[in-house]
C-alpha cells in the first residue's frame, strides 16, 4: 500500500538482503519501485553467482530481525514455516569463552535467533517483496551506471537487459544496494565530486565452511562457537542448526593462506580448536557437500556522510556505504536497519515542499549512531590480533580491558549478560554500557 506518494519511480541496484529491504522501506511512498539484479534469481534456496559467500555460515542478528519483521509483518513466522530452526538465546547458544570452562552460562534471554541457510533467508525476504504490488524486481540484467542530470543530480539507471540491449530506466531516486556501491562511486566521479574518505581495518580472514547431516542424540544447545585463547590464536569454530535437519559447521582463521579444501584437512583444523566440543559433534555425522572456502582481506567504511556536496537522487545503502567483518553477523542486521531509517524519514518527509531535497545528506546522517555502535563492536576485538592493519584506537587497551571485564560481570549476572548480548544484537544502542554504575562495576572485574 502507498501511504504518501512522493515521487513517480525509485531504483534499487542489487536484489540481495540490503537491497530488497530498501525496496520496501520505500515502496509506502512512491508510485513505483523497480530492483535491478545481474543474477538470474532462483525460485527455491539455492546459492546465486552474485554472493559467492551464499554456501558460508550466515546470522541475522536480533536487531536485523526485528528490523525486516517491521519491513514485512509476519517475517519471522515465515522463516520458521520455511524451516528455520528457533535458537533461544542463550539458551540453545554454548558459547566456550576462554576462562569460562566449559562454557558461557546458557541463560535464557528471551530472543529467539533463527539457524538458516543465507540462501532460504534471502528466498524468504525475496517472497515478502514480491508481495507488494508495486514492487517489481528485473533480475538477468546488468546495471551499467546512474545517470546524471546536467545539475549532477541522479535521474536514472543504464542498464543491460536480459537480452544484452540497453535500456535507460528514469528514476527521482537510485538506490545502490550493491556488494562494493562501484556505481554510487562512479557516479561521483563522473558528476566531479570527490571520492569519500574511507577507513580500513585489515583482518585478512579466511574461513571454510562444510553441512553435515545432525545425528540422532539429545543435546543442550543447537548452536556452539568456540573461541581461541586471543593473540596466541585466531581460530575459530562454529556449529549452527540450520533448515532440513543440518549442521553448517564453520572455522576461521586470521593472516594465513587460503585453506584447503580437503575434508580431511578440515577435520584436522576442527581436531585443533581450543575444546573438542564442535569437532566431537561432527566426526561420525555423514557430511553432506564439499568444503566451501572464503576470504575477506579487510573491512571498509565509505564515509559519505563527509562529503558536503552530495547529489539529489542517489542514496548508497549497506555493504555500498560499509562491509562489516562477516564474523560477527552485522552486515545484513545493520542493512535492514538502515532501511527501517530511510522509511521512517521518508514518513517525515512526506508532507514537505519537496521531500526529496537533501534526503542523502539526512539518510547518512541518520544511520551514523548504527553504524558507529557496529564497527566499533568489530574494531576492537579485530585490533586485538597484532597483525591487524589499520589505526588503532589510541584507547584500544582500556577498550580491551572494559571488554574483558565486560564479560567476567556478565558471566555473574544476568542482567549484564542480557544487556551485553542486546548491544551485540544491535537492539540497544553501545551507549547503555557507558552507565557509570556499569562502568565502575565492570572496571572493579579487573
Amino acid at each position: 500500500m502507498i501511504l504518501t506518494p512522493i515521487a513517480k519511480h525509485a531504483i534499487v541496484i542489487g536484489a540481495g538482503i540490503g537491497g530488497l529491504a530498501a525496496a520496501a522501506a520505500v515502496a509506502g511512498h512512491f508510485e513505483r519501485v523497480t530492483v535491478l539484479e545481474r543474477d538470474v534469481l532462483p525460485l527455491d534456496a539455492s546459492p546465486r553467482p552474485g554472493t559467492p559467500q551464499d554456501n558460508q555460515l550466515h546470522v541475522l542478528l536480533t536487531g536485523g530481525q526485528r528490523a525486516l519483521g517491521e519491513l514485512f509483518p509476519g517475517f519471522a513466522d515465515d522463516l520458521a514455516r520455511a524451516g528455520a530452526v528457533p535458537i533461544r538465546l542463550n539458551l540453545d547458544f554454548r558459547e566456550e569463552f576462554p576462562g569460562f570452562d566449559p562454557f558461557f552460562p546458557q541463560r535464557d534471554l528471551g530472543w529467539d535467533l533463527y539457524g538458516m541457510s543465507r540462501p532460504l533467508l534471502e528466498l524468504i525476504v525475496r517472497r515478502n517483496a514480491r508481495k507488494l504490488p508495486n514492487i517489481a524486481m528485473r533480475d538477468g540484467c546488468r546495471a551499467l551506471h546512474i545517470v546524471a542530470s546536467k545539475d549532477g543530480s541522479a535521474t536514472g539507471v543504464r542498464l543491460e537487459t536480459k537480452d544484452r540491449t540497453d535500456e535507460t530506466l528514469p528514476a527521482d531516486l537510485v538506490i545502490d544496494a550493491s556488494r562494493r556501491g562501484a556505481l554510487a562511486l562512479s557516479f561521483l566521479e563522473a558528476t566531479g565530486r570527490p571520492r569519500p574518505a574511507q577507513t580500513e581495518i585489515g583482518v585478512d580472514l579466511s574461513y571454510a565452511t562444510a553441512t553435515f547431516a545432525i545425528p540422532e542424540g539429545s543435546r543442550n544447545w543447537k548452536a556452539v562457537v568456540t573461541i581461541p585463547e586471543i593473540p596466541a590464536s585466531s581460530r575459530t569454530g562454529y556449529l549452527v542448526s540450520i533448515e532440513g535437519n543440518r549442521w553448517i559447521a564453520l572455522i576461521s582463521e586470521r593472516h594465513i593462506e587460503m585453506p584447503s579444501p580437503d575434508p580431511d584437512e578440515f577435520m584436522g583444523r576442527m581436531q585443533q580448536l581450543r575444546t573438542s566440543t564442535i569437532y566431537d559433534a561432527i566426526k561420525d555425522a555423514r557430511r553432506l557437500d564439499g568444503i566451501h572456502r572464503f576470504s575477506i582481506p579487510e573491512n571498509s567504511w565509505q564515509h559519505y556522510e563527509q562529503l558536503g556536496d552530495f547529489p539529489r537522487g542517489l542514496l548508497p545503502i549497506g555493504d555500498a556505504i560499509c562491509r562489516f567483518n562477516p564474523i560477527y553477523g552485522q552486515g545484513m542486521t545493520v542493512a535492514a536497519g538502515e532501511a527501517c531509517i530511510l522509511r521512517d524519514l521518508l514518513a517525515k518527509r512526506a508532507g514537505s515542499k519537496d521531500p526529496l531535497a537533501g534526503l542523502g545528506q539526512a539518510f547518512l546522517a541518520g544511520i551514523q549512531p548504527l553504524l558507529t555502535d557496529a564497527w566499533s563492536q568489530s574494531a576492537v576485538p579485530d585490533f586485538a590480533h597484532p597483525q591487524t592493519r589499520g589505526e588503532r584506537p589510541a584507547d584500544l587497551d582500556d577498550s580491551l580491558r572494559f571488554g574483558g571485564g565486560l564479560l567476567r560481570l556478565a558471566g555473574q549476572d544476568a542482567t549484564v549478560h542480557k544487556l551485553m548480548m542486546g548491544v551485540r544484537q544491535l537492539i540497544e544502542p553501545g551507549s547503555a554500557l557507558g552507565d557509570p554504575e556499569l562502568v565502575r562495576r565492570v572496571t572493579s572485574q579487573g
